[in-house]
C-alpha cells in the first residue's frame, strides 16, 4: 500500500469511528487496489467500510459491493400540492407495500430490461434496514434555475426512495462468497463475466423496483409520478485506463459523474440535492450517500428506550410521521442513531465536491406495516 492510496474527503468534525478508518486501510491493502476514498458518512460495516469509493486494478472484489447491489435513490416529483398536505390522514391510509404486487412484476421489470431471475414477488417492496419511501416539502432552494430545470417545482411535493435489489444482490453476493469467499475475481475471466452480468441485471431491477414502490405509494394518494433522479451507491464499474481496465467499487457512496445527487438525511432532518462541482477524480467520481451511521444497530435501543417511546418515534422533531410498525426497527433507524447530514453537506462543500441545489423537509416516512 502506497502513502497515496487513501483519500478521505472529512474533517475531524465528521467524527469517523477508528474501526472504519481501519476497515479504509484493508481495502487499500487488498491486492490490486489502487485508491481509496471515505467520505464524511464512513462508519464501519460488515467487513468492510460504508461509505467509500475503491479502486483496483485488473480485478475486483464483490464483497466490497455488498449483498444489496444496485441499493440507491430515486427522487420523483409529484403532483401533491404542498398546500394541500394531508400527512396524518395519509400515514393512517397508506399500507400493503410489504405485499407483492398485484400486477404483472415480470412484465414491469422486462419493460426496463430487467430479468426477475426469481425475485418477482419482490418487485415493489421496500424492505427493511435504512430503506424507506418518504414524502418531502422543498425547504430552500439555493439554486432554483437548476431546480425547475429537473422538473421540481417549490409547491409540489416529492417522494424520495431508498430500496435495492432485495434478495435478487443478497443471492448474487452468496454465490460468489460460496466459491471464493472474500477473494477477488481477475479481468476477463468466466466467473468475473457472469458476476458482471448479473451485477448489471440487478442494477436494473433495483431501479425498476424504486420506480414501481413509487407508482404503488402515490396511486394510494391519487397522484402520479416523474422520475427526477435515480443513482446507485452500491455497484461495480469498469473503468477504461492506459493501464488496463480498472473497477470502481462504491460501497455506500453516490456517483458525481452522472449529474445531480439526492443525499438523504435520517427521517428527522433535512434531505439535499445536490450538483458535484469541481474536479471529480480526486475523489473516483463519488460522493456521500447519506448521513451515515452513528450508532451501531445492536445499540439502539438500549441508549434510546428509556428516554423514548415507540410511539414518540412515530413523530420526528420537525413534525413528520413515522409509519413503523416494527419497534426493533424503529429504535434502530431513530435519528439519533445517524450524523448530522448538515455537518456531511458542509464537509464536501468545504472539499469542494457539491453545491447545493434545494433542501427538503421529511412529511411522512414509509418503512414497515404490520403484516
Amino acid at each position: 500500500m502506497n502513502d497515496n492510496a487513501i483519500s478521505l474527503f472529512a474533517t475531524s468534525d465528521a467524527r469517523i469511528e477508528g474501526e472504519a478508518f481501519r476497515q479504509l486501510e484493508r481495502v487499500a491493502a487488498l491486492s490490486g487496489m489502487v485508491r481509496v476514498a471515505g467520505f464524511p458518512d464512513l462508519h464501519p460495516g460488515k467487513g468492510s467500510p460504508v461509505g467509500a469509493a475503491m479502486l483496483s486494478r485488473l480485478e475486483f472484489y464483490p464483497h466490497l459491493v455488498g449483498s444489496d447491489v444496485g441499493c440507491g435513490m430515486g427522487l420523483f416529483a409529484t403532483d401533491l400540492e404542498v398546500a394541500r398536505a394531508k400527512p396524518e390522514r395519509w400515514s393512517k391510509k397508506l399500507c400493503h407495500l410489504e405485499e407483492p404486487w398485484d400486477g404483472d412484476a415480470v412484465a414491469w421489470l422486462e419493460e426496463r430490461g430487467a430479468r426477475e431471475e426469481g425475485h418477482a414477488r419482490s418487485v415493489g417492496t421496500i424492505g427493511g434496514g435504512n430503506h424507506f419511501a418518504e414524502i418531502l416539502r422543498a425547504k430552500d432552494i439555493p439554486d432554483p434555475e437548476t431546480f425547475q430545470s429537473l422538473g421540481l417545482k417549490k409547491d409540489a411535493l416529492a417522494l424520495l426512495v431508498h430500496s435495492g435489489s432485495r434478495g435478487l444482490g443478497e443471492a448474487l453476493l452468496r454465490a460468489h462468497t460460496t466459491r471464493y469467499r472474500d477473494g477477488s475475481l481477475a479481468a476477463g475471466g468466466k466467473e468475473a463475466a457472469i458476476y458482471l452480468e448479473r451485477h448489471q441485471n440487478a442494477i436494473g431491477w433495483a431501479g425498476a423496483n424504486r420506480e414501481l414502490i413509487a407508482l404503488r405509494f402515490l396511486e394510494q394518494l391519487g397522484s402520479g409520478y416523474r422520475r427526477v433522479v435515480d443513482l446507485v451507491h452500491n455497484s461495480v464499474t469498469q473503468v477504461a485506463t492506459d493501464d488496463g481496465p480498472c473497477y470502481l467499487h462504491r460501497k455506500g457512496a453516490a456517483p458525481s459523474d452522472a449529474g445531480a445527487v439526492v443525499i438523504p438525511g435520517s427521517r428527522g432532518a433535512a434531505s439535499y440535492l445536490v450538483m458535484p462541482s469541481g474536479e471529480q477524480e480526486p475523489n473516483l467520481w463519488s460522493v456521500a450517500h447519506g448521513a451515515g451511521r452513528k450508532w451501531s444497530r445492536s445499540e439502539c435501543e438500549g441508549r434510546l428506550r428509556e428516554r423514548y417511546s415507540a410511539d414518540s418515534l412515530r413523530r420526528t422533531g420537525v413534525g413528520s410521521y413515522v409509519i413503523c410498525e416494527d419497534k426493533s426497527l424503529l429504535y434502530e433507524e431513530a435519528p439519533q442513531a445517524y450524523k448530522d447530514i448538515e455537518t456531511i453537506i458542509e464537509n464536501m462543500q468545504s472539499f469542494g465536491l457539491i453545491r447545493v441545489i434545494a433542501s427538503f423537509t421529511p412529511v411522512l416516512t414509509y418503512k414497515v406495516r404490520e403484516r
